[in-house]
């Protein structure tokens, strides 16, 4: 297992070492407080507008490779670093702007989310109301040559496909209204531990996981509604040493979008 997740005790170690990102909202950023040295980059910021997704057009929610890279200068940081993202909800939001920067190329291996979000941190360490002046830095965008990225027509290749198992990480109502094709459901709230905020002991996520027949022998493609909630799943299957992973950004959005089939239950 590597440390894509960490635990607020790792990131208070290693604190001096590491960019921080917030992707709450402004005012919760600057009124609630945050961690010593976190840059806010609000989750709304890095997602493209609603039109892309609900026409099709585009890469799903991405948020396109120039203003992803302003964003990253604005708050100081460079390909070189480490980042932990946090949010206050689970981590979902916190997710989707690692799976974005590792869509735009940033090395995978020093992306990290914090385990239990802004509320396990401040449990037990400092916040302040203080906000960083980072000098803007010159941060390049390098698309991946091997992307984990799929298009419809490769997600519906893969509805029959003995070695894929298609997630539908959304809420039991949501699947049951309609869901690709040959999907299995495994709602990304449920290796979630609603007290701590953070993730499920790591025997209750594998015995999860097992049961629902996403193992790491298989290629695991994930999708949602609008690629918010696959990213949650993504970086937890990455911790737990999973390498053969498929993100269908578009989601369900695009392809109802596109009149693709749906299965209802």
């Amino acid at each position: 297992m590597t440390d894509f997740v960490v635990s607020p005790a790792w990131l208070a170690d290693n604190l001096d070492s590491v960019r921080v990102v917030d992707v709450r909202d402004a005012w919760e950023y600057d009124g609630i407080g945050h961690v010593p040295g976190a840059a806010n980059v609000p989750f709304d910021s890095f997602r493209a507008d609603e039109h892309a997704a609900e026409t099709g057009e585009g890469s799903g929610m991405l948020p396109g490779e120039d203003a992803f890279a302003a964003l990253m200068c604005d708050a100081g940081i460079t390909r070189e670093d480490d980042i932990v993202a946090y949010d206050d909800h689970h981590g979902v939001f916190a997710a989707r702007f690692l799976v974005t920067a590792e869509l735009y190329g940033h090395p995978v291996d020093r992306l990290h989310l914090l385990d239990g979000d802004f509320s396990a941190w401040q449990l037990d360490y400092e916040t302040t109301g203080e906000a960083p002046d980072p000098d803007p830095s010159d941060y390049e965008v390098r698309p991946l040559e091997s992307t984990p990225l799929v298009d419809a027509d490769a997600v519906a290749a893969a509805t029959d496909h003995p070695e894929t198992v298609i997630v539908d990480t959304r809420e039991q109502s949501e699947y049951d209204e309609g869901h690709i094709p040959g999907a299995i459901r495994l709602d990304w709230r449920e290796l979630v531990d609603d007290e701590t905020r953070g993730l499920k002991p790591d025997s209750e996520i594998r015995a999860i996981l097992d049961e629902a027949g996403i193992v790491p022998e298989k290629r695991i493609l994930l999708y949602c509604n609008t690629a918010r909630r696959i990213s949650h799943t993504y970086v937890v299957l990455r911790h737990f040493g999973y390498e053969n992973l498929a993100f269908y950004e578009g989601s369900l959005t695009e392809w109802k979008a596109a009149d693709r089939p749906v299965e209802s239950t």
